[in-house]
C-alpha cells in the first residue's frame, strides 16, 4: 500500500498558478542547513601529496564497488573528483542510502576501528579518491590542525545523521525530500546565482532510498515540485533547483 504524505500539525502547503502558497509559521531545522565541512579536506590532500608509504591513488568507474559491508575495514579514503554513494541493506533488501561524497570529502572512517565496514561503497561517477591506510591516519592526526579538523569532520557528519533521524521521525516524506534536494543541491550543484545546477545523475531510486519512502512517492513529489517551480530538467544539467522556493517550502512562515 502506497505510503500517504501525511503532514504536522499546522502546516500546509499548496501548489497554485506554479507558485507556492505558505500557510503556516516557523521554522524547521533538517539537515539542508548543514554542508560537509571540506576545508580540512583539502589540508588532508595537501598532505597526502607530499606522502609516498600509506597513500595510494585510485580509479573507479561509475557503479563500482570500492568496499563492501563485513569487508575488513584496513583505509579510509578521501574524494579526489567525482562522487561516492554508501549504502546499507537490511535483511529483507531494503536499502537506505546513508551519504554521498564529493571531492574533499572522507568516507570509511570506521576503518579506525579497527573492524569491518558496516556499510558499501560505489561509485556514482567515474571517481579518483586518495586510500589512506588507518596506519598513516593516525600518524597524521598527531599534527594538530589536521586532529582539530578531523574532529571537526566527525563531529559534523554525526550531527547531520542525528538531524537525517530527526526528520525521517518528525516530518513528512515530502518535506524530507524537499530537504534532501536542497542538500544535495547545496552539496554538488553549480551555483548559477538563485539556482543550484545537478550535472550528476541521482536516481529516484536512490532520493528513496535517502528520504525513506517509495519511488512512486518520490515521482509524485517530483511532479509537484516541478509544477510549482522549485525544480526543472534542461538539458545543461540533471536537476535546477531554486535555492530560494525550496528553502520557502522547508521554513513556511505560519499567517
Amino acid at each position: 500500500m502506497p505510503e500517504r504524505s501525511r503532514r504536522p500539525p499546522g502546516r500546509a502547503f499548496s501548489v497554485a498558478n506554479h507558485g507556492i502558497q505558505d500557510k503556516t509559521r516557523g521554522s524547521i531545522v533538517t539537515v539542508a542547513h548543514y554542508l560537509p565541512c571540506t576545508t580540512f579536506g583539502g589540508q588532508f590532500a595537501e598532505a597526502m601529496e607530499r606522502e609516498k608509504i600509506g597513500i595510494s591513488a585510485l580509479r573507479v568507474r561509475r557503479r563500482e564497488v570500492i568496499y563492501g559491508c563485513a569487508d575488513r575495514g584496513k583505509s579510509l579514503y578521501l574524494v579526489k573528483s567525482g562522487q561516492v554513494k554508501a549504502t546499507l541493506t537490511s535483511r529483507d533488501g531494503k536499502e537506505c542510502l546513508l551519504g554521498i561524497y564529493a571531492s574533499n570529502e572522507f568516507f570509511g572512517e570506521s576503518c579506525l576501528l579497527e573492524t569491518s565496514y558496516r556499510e558499501t561503497a560505489t561509485a556514482m561517477t567515474d571517481t579518483e579518491l586518495w586510500r589512506v591506510s588507518t596506519a598513516w591516519m593516525k600518524s597524521a592526526l598527531c599534527d594538530p590542525r589536521l586532529r582539530d579538523g578531523f574532529i571537526a569532520h566527525l563531529a559534523n557528519r554525526i550531527f547531520s545523521q542525528q538531524m537525517l533521524i530527526t526528520d525521517l521521525v518528525t516530518a513528512d516524506s515530502e518535506y524530507r525530500l524537499a530537504a534532501v534536494l536542497l542538500y544535495l543541491g547545496r552539496k554538488l550543484g553549480q551555483r548559477d546565482g538563485n539556482i543550484l545546477r545537478i550535472q550528476a545523475r541521482i536516481t529516484q531510486e536512490e532520493l528513496s532510498a535517502m528520504v525513506g519512502t517509495t519511488r512512486s512517492r518520490v515521482g509524485f513529489f517530483l511532479k509537484r515540485f516541478r509544477e510549482a517551480g522549485i525544480i526543472r530538467r534542461n538539458r545543461q544539467c540533471f536537476l535546477a533547483l531554486d535555492e530560494d522556493r525550496l528553502k520557502q517550502y522547508i521554513e513556511a512562515e505560519r499567517d
